[in-house]
């Protein structure tokens, strides 16, 4: 039944889109919407290389228009803020496809697990471009592919986590990168020269760094989940060299970035995301580039769909996107649709899709159970006086999550009642 829901969520988002913007001046649109931010271009746009690594991965993160620095409660948080792996509920494995320009695709699969405080993931991800190449007669005389792979290895640590103050996590990704362009052919022969697109890829070696923080504001529903998250993170910090099979030298600048991102959740339905980024070019800070925003909106409709929707701003080109998530038992599947002004210009613009398996949490979800009983327990005792057995159950509660706060609070007032007891029993008898 889910399913077949999910598949007709599917079919009216991308009818309806086509049957309304097919009716679009989808020219004069995306004209006066380019004039509109035309301020907001810089002059030093696309000076770096490897730019497949801003290309989004697609999934819930694209849903909400890529402000996720501050969110990151998916696997994707691998490309958004490394801090997040020790603070994801459950086991994840995913694969995501992303139609970007023209025939070109991104792909990925990724995958993150969850130790105790200890969080670790990585992940695998390739552009790829067919590069055909003819003779002056119009005969092919090669036929390959122009590929950027990067894999990325991922550990964070969730620092003083507790129930009131929720913590500290830090974390770092390892990132390797290789652009592979195929040989090509000379031009007065029409031969393919051998080598020659080994000379013109590049290997770069990079690390992004990632630092989020939880608590409560303004929270109007029960939960022990923090509703307001702060993310910071600064993204491909490394070098790059190319020239392979001739002369080794290094490659034009990395896009490194550096972001900050918020998400606020006021009330159970409704998450809000929004996030600030600013590239860099650490070989050459005076080329400065301009900054870029977006922001997202998750709407969670019933326990197992929820509607997405984003928006960024970068440079003079917007993106719109909007998605559904569908929970299937173990498996979290994402549809997303993405007018995106600095891809392809069709009007049906840009697909992406995600498909997660959820593998569980290791028992934390019953452990936490287990420490809620022994709280409420130690209350029941607490009530009927019998401080010692409070204290018992509390005590058990702690060696369970050491860190659940109510239960060293209970544990102290129970203690101080106790004393308490003791002194009137002696005043009472004279001692």
């Amino acid at each position: 039944m889910k399913l077949k829901a999910f598949l007709i969520f599917i079919n009216i988002l991308f009818f309806s889109l086509s049957t309304n913007l097919a009716a679009l001046d989808y020219t004069a649109v995306s004209s006066s919407l380019s004039e509109l931010f035309d301020s907001l271009g810089g002059n030093n746009e696309g000076t770096t290389s490897f730019r497949s690594l801003l290309i989004p991965s697609g999934g819930r993160a694209e849903s909400m228009g890529s402000a996720f620095t501050g969110l990151c409660d998916d696997v994707s948080f691998i490309d958004y803020n490394p801090a997040a792996s020790s603070l994801l509920k459950e086991t994840e494995l995913a694969l995501f496809h992303n139609s970007w320009i023209a025939d070109s695709s991104m792909e990925t699969i990724a995958g993150t697990t969850r130790f105790g405080n200890l969080g670790l993931g990585g992940k695998v991800s390739c552009f790829y471009v067919p590069f055909t190449e003819y003779d002056s007669f119009g005969e092919r005389i090669s036929g390959s592919y122009y590929s950027e792979t990067c894999g990325a290895l991922n550990i964070s640590y969730h620092f003083f986590p507790g129930y009131t103050f929720k913590g500290i996590a830090i974390g770092a990704n390892a990132k390797g990168a290789w652009r592979s362009v195929p040989d090509y052919a000379d031009n007065d022969t029409g031969s393919i020269i051998s080598g020659s697109g080994l000379e013109q890829s590049s290997l770069a070696v990079m690390a992004d760094a990632g630092i989020m923080l939880q608590f409560n504001a303004a929270k109007f529903y029960n939960s022990n989940d923090a509703n307001f998250k702060i993310g910071i993170s600064a993204s491909n910090i490394g070098t790059a060299f190319t020239g392979f099979g001739k002369k080794i030298v290094k490659d034009d600048p990395l896009p490194a970035t550096f972001a900050i991102g918020f998400s606020y959740k006021f009330i159970r339905p409704l998450t809000f995301t929004l996030d600030f980024v600013q590239p860099v070019n650490l070989e050459c800070p005076s080329e400065y580039q301009m900054f870029w925003a977006g922001s997202g909106v998750c709407v969670d409709i019933t326990s197992f769909f929820s509607f997405l929707g984003g928006f960024q701003l970068k440079g003079a080109n917007p993106r719109f996107s909007i998605g559904g998530e569908f929970l299937l038992s173990k498996f979290k599947l994402n549809a997303t649709y993405t007018l995106d002004l600095t891809s392809s210009m069709n009007p049906v613009n840009r697909i992406s899709a995600s498909a997660k398996v959820l593998l569980g949490d290791k028992g934390r979800a019953q452990r936490q159970e287990k420490v809620r009983s022994l709280y409420n327990e130690g209350i029941y005792y607490f009530a009927k006086r019998d401080y010692d057995t409070a204290i018992e159950k509390w005590k058990a509660a702690l060696k369970i999550d050491r860190y659940f706060d109510p239960a060293k609070t209970g544990i102290r007032i129970a203690k101080e009642y106790s004393a308490m007891l003791v002194d009137m029993g002696n005043i009472s008898t004279g001692h």
